[in-house]
């Protein structure tokens, strides 16, 4: 991390996005596993890194690749930061490989708080923290620590002022998605998704997940026949009104339990794995939560 930290000394001003890794020699690589941790990352960052993301808009975290080159990159970071809790399934082994090479690796979800997740056979730590606003500040509290590291008052002084602002937007989206979920009646905040994707959001805002069509908190998981007749049995006797889906993923098995709880349940589609093109709906880590709000409150509200 120091050398990181040095760099970020001497760093010469320029527009940065999210770029490839090595595109200026006098600036540091920063490499970010996930896209909405990389939204935080370049807003924190601003022209002091180079910082390149390896997940694409409308993919999902636990199934996307990246190239031989990207891996590389990986391996010649500066610093790299994953949202960790094996969320990343398919980067485990370039993880672990940049590790052993002394690249600092920064495992953000491992540091705050997480809640446990139990399925039928394990218990695990839920690496979806990002659907709770107010994690999502002490995730930018612990970016932000690892990028002042060391560094002089004035040289932290940049970095902490974007971070002081983008906590504040943070703030206001906390305070705006409360209120859109608190409008919901308590007897009808009750949450059917594709995976259990949505712990987070549930523990903080007083909503029950009632069952998952993927049975886990990945979705490289698949649902048995008895998992969908018994999930299609609770919207029964729960009298869901919607089933909410991943935007990134088809709905065809949101579209089938719908179909087999023989009831009027309408299918939803979230951004809650991935942020879209800039340009989307989903674009960043604020519009994301912002849009998921309205559609859930939409949703579950009585009309």
């Amino acid at each position: 991390m120091r050398r990181l930290l040095a760099a970020v000394v001497v760093a010469a001003s320029a527009t940065v996005g999210l770029s490839a890794c090595g595109g200026d020699s006098d600036r540091p690589d920063i490499v970010v596993t996930t896209n909405i941790l990389g939204d935080v990352v370049t807003r924190l960052v601003g022209d002091t890194a180079d910082v390149s993301v390896l997940m694409k808009p409308n993919a999902d975290p636990h199934s996307f690749g990246i190239s031989a080159k990207e891996a590389g990159d990986v391996e010649q970071a500066d610093l790299v930061v994953a949202n960790g809790l094996g969320l990343e399934e398919g980067l485990e082994s370039v993880l672990d490989s940049a590790r052993e090479r002394g690249v600092d690796v920064l495992s953000v979800g491992e540091e705050i708080d997480p809640l446990d997740y139990t399925t039928t056979e394990s218990e695990t730590k839920d690496p979806h923290f990002w659907t709770d606003p107010a994690r999502m500040i002490t995730a930018t509290e612990i970016i932000e620590d690892r990028l002042t590291d060391d560094l002089d008052d004035d040289d932290a002084a940049k970095i902490r002022d974007a971070a002081a602002d983008y906590r504040s937007q943070l703030e206001d989206l906390d305070r705006e998605v409360a209120e859109k979920l608190g409008s919901v009646p308590v007897d009808r905040r009750k949450l059917v998704t594709n995976h259990h994707v949505f712990g987070y959001l549930a523990d903080r805002f007083n909503y029950e997940v009632i069952g998952a069509i993927i049975p886990g908190g990945t979705t490289l998981a698949a649902p048995s026949a008895a998992d969908l007749r018994d999930l299609s049995q609770v919207i029964r006797d729960s009298g869901v009104p919607a089933i909410f889906a991943d935007s990134s993923q088809p709905q065809r098995l949101a579209d089938v339990l719908a179909s087999e709880a023989g009831v009027n349940v309408e299918v939803v589609p979230l951004f809650s794995e991935s942020l879209t093109d800039p340009d989307g709906e989903a674009g960043n880590y604020i519009d994301m939560q912002r849009t998921n709000a309205e559609r859930i409150s939409g949703a579950l509200t009585p009309r």
